[in-house]
Order: C-alpha cells, then sequence, then structure tokens
C-alpha cells in the first residue's frame, strides 16, 4: 500500500504564503478558533440519554474538551496518535527520517491517519460502552456527531499552528484550564444550583473566594483553612512554576564573517517544553477513562443472564489490573496508584490514610518516569536535537565562539548541553506536576502547570516575534 497517495486524499488546512505572518493576522486567527472552541464546547451532542462521563472532571480539563458536547473527544485522539508515532518511531519499529523535508511530510501524513483512527476509535468507544449512552435509535447519530467534533477540533489545531499563535493543543488546554480556574475561584452558582449572592449568609458558594468570606463571616475555621490553601497553593505554584520557566543555559556564539559580534543562544532548563507533561498526564487520563468505561460497561452486565453480558464481564477481567472505579474515581489497581489525591485536603480535614503517602510516591515516580522519556522522544523526533540545532545555528552564520566553523563541532558541543537538559529538564517538570497535582490548587495541579507555561511561552514568542507590528496599546501591555 503506497501511503502517499493515501496522504493527498487527506483534507489540508493551507500554509499562508508570507513566511512570517503579522501580529494582527495571526490574533485574528487565534481569537477566531478561541472563540469557535467555547462556542462548540457548548453544543450539546443530539440525541445524548446519559453522560457518564460528567464526573471525569479532571480527565476533560486534560483533554481539552466539556464531555456531553460535540466536542467530547477534545484533543484525546490527537495526542493518543502524538504518544503511540513516537513510541514507534523511538523503538524502532517504523524508521522515519524527519531530518528531511519529504520525512517530515511523510510523518505528518502517518501521523493524520493515526488521528483519524483514534477519532473513530474513541467516537465508538465512548457511546458503545456507554460513557456517553445515546436514546434508543440514536446510536449511530451521536456516533457521528463524535467524529466530526473530532475533526472539527483536528482542523481548528491545524489552523492554529498555522495562522495562528502556537498550536491548538495549547491553546484548547489553556482556554480549558483559564476558564474552570476563574469559576473555581469565584463560581456564585453552587450543585443545587442557587445563587449564594442572593443569601449569602445561608447559602453556600463553590468559589473559593466566597467561600473563604463565608467561612469568615459565620466563623467555619476547617473551611476556611481549606479554601485559604487552595488559593495559596495555586499563587505559589504560579510564582514557583514562571521562576524555573525563566531558567536557561545561553551558549555564546559569534558570527564568522563579522568579528566583534556575537549573540547568546538560549537553550531552556525545561527543553522539551510543557509536551512531556501534555502527554504524561493525557496517558493516565486516558489509562482512568478507559477502565472506567469498561466497569461502565460492564456491570449492568454482571446482574444479568446471556452470552453477550458474559463476553463482557470476561472481556473487563482482562483489564482488572487497571483498578475499581467508584463515581469515576479509581479506589485500587495501576489507576489508582498512578492517579493523585489532594493530600493537603485530606490533612486539613484529618482524613489522610498511609495508603495516600504511597500513592502520591508512585505518582511522583510515573509522572518523572513517563516525562523523561517523552521528553528525550520529542526532541528526537521534533528537530529539536543537537544536529538540527546545529544546522540551524550554521544556516544563520554563527559559530561557537573560540572554535572554527564547522557543524560537527558545532553538533558536538550542543549535544553536551541539549540531552542533560532534556533529561534534567523532562524530570524536573514530571516532578513539578506531580507535587502541584498533591497541593489541590483551584484546579489540578498539572492543568495550573500547563496552563501558566502555556501562557508564559506565548508570552515571551509574541514579544520576541511581535515587538514591531503590534498595536501600540497591546505592545504596551505585553512590555515593549
Amino acid at each position: 500500500m503506497d501511503l502517499k497517495k493515501i496522504f493527498s486524499f487527506i483534507p489540508e488546512v493551507k500554509r499562508p504564503s508570507e513566511k512570517n505572518l503579522s501580529f494582527n493576522v495571526k490574533l485574528k486567527w487565534t481569537l477566531i478558533i478561541l472563540c469557535s472552541f467555547f462556542v462548540l464546547a457548548n453544543i450539546p451532542l443530539f440525541g445524548l440519554s446519559a453522560n457518564a462521563l460528567s464526573r471525569f472532571e479532571y480527565l476533560a480539563i486534560l483533554l481539552g474538551t466539556d464531555f456531553g458536547s460535540i466536542i467530547s473527544l477534545g484533543i484525546g485522539p490527537i495526542v493518543m496518535a502524538s504518544i503511540i508515532l513516537q513510541l514507534l518511531t523511538g523503538a524502532g519499529i517504523i524508521s522515519i527520517n524527519t531530518s528531511t523535508v519529504e520525512g517530515k511530510k511523510f510523518f505528518q501524513g502517518v501521523q493524520k491517519l493515526l488521528v483519524f483512527f483514534f477519532i473513530i476509535f474513541e467516537a465508538l468507544v465512548y457511546v458503545l460502552m456507554q460513557g456517553l449512552q445515546a436514546m434508543p435509535g440514536y446510536t449511530s447519530i451521536v456516533i457521528f456527531q463524535l467524529i466530526l467534533g473530532g475533526l472539527l477540533i483536528f482542523y481548528m489545531d491545524d489552523v492554529t499552528s498555522k495562522w495562528g499563535f502556537g498550536s491548538g493543543v495549547s491553546l484548547f488546554i489553556a482556554a480549558g484550564v483559564s476558564w474552570r480556574l476563574f469559576t473555581s475561584a469565584f463560581q456564585v452558582i453552587n450543585q443545587q444550583g442557587k445563587n449564594c449572592l442572593l443569601d449569602f449568609s445561608n447559602t453556600a458558594c463553590s468559589g473559593k473566594v466566597f467561600v473563604l468570606i463565608q467561612s469568615i463571616i459565620n466563623r467555619y475555621p476547617i473551611e476556611f483553612v481549606s479554601a485559604l490553601a487552595a488559593i495559596l497553593a495555586t499563587l505559589i505554584i504560579f510564582l514557583l512554576v514562571v521562576w524555573a520557566q525563566s531558567l536557561k543555559v545561553e551558549i555564546p556564539l559569534s558570527f564568522g564573517k563579522v568579528r566583534g559580534y556575537g549573540v547568546k543562544w538560549p537553550l531552556s532548563f525545561f527543553y522539551a517544553s510543557v509536551i512531556p507533561v501534555i502527554l504524561t498526564a493525557a496517558l493516565i487520563a486516558n489509562l482512568q477513562l478507559f477502565g472506567g468505561l469498561l466497569e461502565n460497561a460492564s456491570t449492568p452486565c454482571l446482574s444479568l443472564d446471556g452470552e453477550g453480558c458474559t463476553s463482557m464481564a470476561k472481556f473487563a477481567s482482562y483489564f482488572g489490573f487497571l483498578g475499581h472505579f467508584v463515581d469515576g474515581q479509581a479506589v485500587s489497581g495501576l489507576a489508582f496508584w498512578m492517579g493523585s489525591t489532594n493530600i493537603l485536603e485530606l490533612f486539613i480535614r484529618g482524613g489522610l490514610l498511609p495508603k495516600y503517602f504511597f500513592q502520591a510516591f508512585t505518582h511522583i515516580l510515573v509522572f518523572m518516569f513517563f516525562s523523561t522519556i517523552f521528553a528525550v522522544f520529542w526532541v528526537k523526533t521534533a528537530g529539536m536535537d543537537a544536529k538540527a540545532q546545529a544546522q540551524k545555528i550554521a544556516a544563520s552564520g554563527l559559530q561557537v565562539a573560540g572554535f572554527r566553523q564547522d557543524i560537527r563541532i558545532l553538533e558536538s558541543i550542543l549535544d553536551r548541553y541539549i540531552m542533560p537538559l532534556t533529561i534534567m529538564g523532562g524530570m524536573a517538570i514530571g516532578l513539578l506536576a506531580s507535587i502541584t497535582d498533591l497541593l489541590g490548587a483551584l484546579v489540578s495541579g498539572t492543568a495550573i502547570l500547563l496552563v501558566i507555561m502555556i501562557m508564559f511561552q506565548m508570552y515571551q514568542n509574541i514579544a520576541k516575534q511581535h515587538a514591531t507590528d503590534m498595536n501600540p496599546a497591546m505592545a504596551k501591555f505585553i512590555g515593549n
């Protein structure tokens, strides 16, 4: 089978003819995609009977989605395709030379096919395993809507990558986390649907800021400490991540043909950016989601007879190692030990058990291990390794100060920094993400880490690339 012929039939977003798009053009397309994302997130699935996935709030944040909407699949198919392809190339099962233009096109084509496969696969899994249960006779309609939403997210990501700021995956995560962060702090509608501002003394609020004020008025010390801890944890995480993001190694370079002039080539400590954490969190999220869906689909069969239910129970038994789930939360098995629990909240309320300490330890180890693995894979496949960077520096007419202009020398010197930074940065960002998961901030610690780093990098890219062509008011806001 000639995959290149298949790739030619796949619709794609046309790249802009200009090499460097202006700030206004990128801003326009980014806002269009962002508004479209929020609109789609508020379009419910037609024919949906029950939404068992609504309890997986943590997964919805990481997957950049709102379960029950037309974009319920979120970025899940895109991330899973990236994970699978990186694992296959990293293990040498498939060989794709991404250093050439032809190799990059082939890699992107294979990735698109995998994304389409996971869009269809996850749509079928969500509906047939009753995570998103369709009304009788509407199963195919709900599946079609999920596939359509998955394709929309994929092409919106493509538009953002080519015409906007950064990538759509990062934008969708940042948008979802920012919205949930705001509502977690200032939500006035509680779970009973009542507005607490109408009867502030007697009606409990959901937003931590209002909970803090209410606990002071009503003299509830435990609620006060709990709300204050969540707010302080969020602020501390914010300051810590911003500081860590500023760490970098600078390699002095000089112009080979112009003496006396040089620049510093920066290599960030988090060299692989937030990608390793996104992939790690998505991997854990998908395992938990699959385990919950499997248990949700097999539980009704336990009280029934018949060959179909027996087969479902037998199939579920193969994945018993994933654990048992209660209201969408893993309480045992692999999913539990890979997951996290708000140990700070448990400590404040006096419910901290020894098993949660062990869970915290395994959660940290899992995050550090997979973040490091994905960081290495990402650097090697995304054109960020020493060889690719050496070619980029050489093409700019730069060389390492004190050495002759030779790409092999550049590569050997860069190799001393890039791979150690990749490994240390992957471990560090995994450690930071896992610890913040355990502190119980306003939203998931991993989600806060992602949104801060995504927004910080977007700010840096805008300030660096569009310092001269942005609106004066925006330039003043950015700090230029």
